[in-house]
């Protein structure tokens, strides 16, 4: 099992390289670190489905994203991605339910996050009106020491410049109403993924993984 320091060498090569002559020489070594990955995203399921059942028997190759780029509407013809990423939901990558996404890239691309990217109008509307009805329910997440342990930010994401429709300024939840996005995130310098070992990284993963369960749930309740 790689240290994913060995994952960072890889990919800030592939930035520095990104074609595919140079990434067809070097297949191999993305192979193995591509199962590698897997083979960690397997564990962090195993783990997760012990409290959460929805994730059990999950495949993780259906949760782990391609590197290949789809470049046929993008200005940037670059063929792959300089990250290798995961996302944790009872529907794998193509799952619409709040769930938990790991980035892992060099120059600071690594981070745990979780939550609704991109909600629907009908979650949207139900999220903001639970944090209206009842604002102490998710006050109290973001105040539970694995949320402050991982995510002391607390809630992020992009926001309306106005409030949405229905909702005055004076609102005592101005700033969480205005959210286009309900996320939770946590990143991690290069520094100090570099100074993990595969079984430290294992269980920084999973802390922060388990710590947006309570969220992640607030959000399947309200969406």
């Amino acid at each position: 099992m790689p240290q994913p320091a060995a994952l960072l060498d890889f990919l800030a090569d592939l930035a520095r390289h990104n074609e595919r002559d140079w990434f067809q020489a070097r297949k191999a070594v993305y192979d193995q670190l591509r199962l590698a990955f897997e083979a960690d995203v397997a564990y962090w399921l195993g783990e997760l489905a012990k409290d959460e059942p929805a994730l059990a028997g999950l495949d993780p190759r259906k949760c782990v994203f391609r590197i290949y780029r789809d470049v046929r509407f993008s200005k940037n013809k670059l063929p792959y991605k300089t990250h290798f990423s995961a996302y944790f939901s009872a529907g794998g990558k193509a799952g619409t339910t709040p769930g938990r996404y790991l980035q892992v890239g060099p120059g600071g691309q690594t981070l745990i996050a979780g939550g609704l990217y991109e909600p629907d109008k009908e979650q949207l509307a139900a999220v903001r009106q639970e944090i209206d009805y009842a604002p102490d329910s998710l006050r109290a997440l973001l105040a539970a020491p694995a949320a402050r342990q991982f995510f002391p930010a607390g809630l992020s994401g992009e926001q309306l410049k106005k409030m949405p429709p229905g909702y005055e300024p004076t609102h005592p939840e101005a700033s969480w109403l205005r959210h286009k996005q309900f996320l939770l995130t946590h990143e991690l310098p290069d520094t100090q993924v570099r100074a993990l070992t595969p079984d430290t990284w294992r269980a920084h993963v999973l802390g922060a993984l388990r710590a947006l369960g309570p969220f992640c749930q607030w959000l399947m309740v309200s969406g």
